[in-house]
């Protein structure tokens, strides 16, 4: 299929993996509505400033950190978990930074890795026979709310927008402010060794920048503030596809700055593909140890 026929509904007329199953088709039509007329999460220059920042990390002028959880959960869309993951982003970034003294690109696997494939469509709880968890924008945890619920997709949305606004918050509101590193300590993750190592580089950063300060030299945006990123699985196509937009003669997945498709719906000829070759956004393939990255690449350069 050459380049020039990809559509942002192409991806329907190839094979697909992983999509739950919904009893309602015009309940499912509903949301993806909603969301199409909802604003984007992300903005289209802030994920072509992720690519130029990932080809300089590339090049080896950059590293990447990319941390979150396996798959978030919206009851976990609070302030404090918020911000404990984003202190842990900033503590890693930190030692990087200062233990390779390389400049650090974040992206957190956040506001919006609600998706999960699983190996097997069912599982078997208490002898009865369920739909498996597919992640909170598909069905509940709980054996009673496994039907898949498109309403979740709208919830998804809305959770992944509130969350990546806190982080803006934080960001903005000068937590990531190196003259704050101290602050950004969290006793219950950090072992009495790993803390004490810790503290003792961020006490080192800290003589620095008042050395900086006292010479009029400690005002620099790099100091202050950080960029950061959120990622997550592109599992549900027909919530990609309507979280997608045509900026100028581009598409970008507005929904988030970096996307990847995972080890189970990597087919070469699969829907998954044909849908991320015609998307702007930074691209991940997660690799396992038996994956052969030649494959996909074929099709989406």
């Amino acid at each position: 299929m050459s380049a020039s026929s990809w559509s942002l509904t192409s991806w329907r007329n190839f094979p697909i993996h992983q999509q739950p199953q919904y009893p309602d088709n015009e309940a499912v039509d509903i949301a993806l509505d909603r969301i199409r007329l909802l604003p984007p999460i992300v903005n289209e220059k802030e994920i072509d400033s992720l690519k130029k920042q990932l080809g300089d990390c590339v090049d080896g002028r950059r590293f990447l950190l990319q941390g979150g959880d396996c798959a978030e959960r919206f009851v976990d869309c609070t302030a404090s978990s918020i911000s404990n993951k984003f202190k842990i982003l900033l503590q890693m970034s930190l030692i990087i930074i200062y233990g390779a003294k390389i400049p650090v690109t974040r992206v957190g696997r956040v506001a919006g890795q609600f998706a999960k494939p699983r190996t097997s469509p069912f599982e078997v709880i208490n002898g009865e026979k369920v739909p498996s968890y597919k992640g909170d924008n598909v069905n509940g945890v709980e054996p009673n709310k496994r039907t898949p619920d498109p309403q979740r997709m709208i919830d998804a949305y809305f959770h992944s927008a509130a969350t990546l606004n806190y982080l803006r918050s934080l960001v903005n509101g000068g937590v990531a402010d190196l003259h704050k590193a101290e602050s950004w300590k969290l006793g219950a993750v950090l072992s009495n060794r790993v803390r004490e190592g810790y503290e003792q580089v961020v006490n080192r950063i800290l003589d620095s920048i008042s050395f900086l300060n006292t010479i009029g030299a400690d005002d620099s945006p790099s100091i202050k503030s950080v960029d950061l990123f959120s990622s997550h699985e592109g599992l549900l196509l027909n919530y990609e596809e309507a979280l997608t937009s045509k900026v100028g003669a581009k598409y970008y997945n507005l929904g988030a700055h970096f996307l990847w498709i995972g080890d189970r719906t990597r087919q070469i000829d699969g829907a998954h593909i044909e849908y991320f070759r015609g998307i702007s956004n930074p691209i991940g393939i997660k690799a396992v140890s038996y994956t052969h990255l030649t494959l996909p690449t074929k099709r989406i350069v």
